[in-house]
């Protein structure tokens, strides 16, 4: 995924409304999920919440796992896990790319 394409998608710019539209989900919905912890919007000066695409994707996921039955805490800790393994992913990349590096000037 390049850098435009990330920050596309995390950029904070739908409103709830529109959010509502493509979700199916109901503004009590979304804004209990917010309560919970799952998502994080942004606001506006005026307090108007502003979603990014990505959050409009894990709003997908969570109410496809509510509908199988999943509590939200589940839910949560599913989605701090992930959270973890993709950072330590990416620290692992990074060690690798730093051995790499010193190796190749080694030689």
């Amino acid at each position: 995924m390049s850098v435009d394409e990330s920050s596309y998608r995390e950029r904070k710019v739908i409103v709830i409304g529109v959010v509502k539209e493509l979700t199916g989900l109901s503004e009590r919905q979304i804004r209990y999920y917010e309560e919970r912890k799952l998502i994080f919007p942004e606001r506006t000066v005026k307090g108007t919440r502003k979603y990014s695409f990505s959050d409009v994707e894990t709003l997908m996921e969570i109410a496809n796992k509510r509908e199988d039955g999943v509590q939200t805490n589940e839910i949560k800790k599913e989605m701090v896990s992930k959270k973890k393994l993709k950072k330590d992913l990416v620290k692992e990349e990074m060690i690798r790319g730093q051995l790499n590096a010193h190796f190749r000037n080694q030689r």
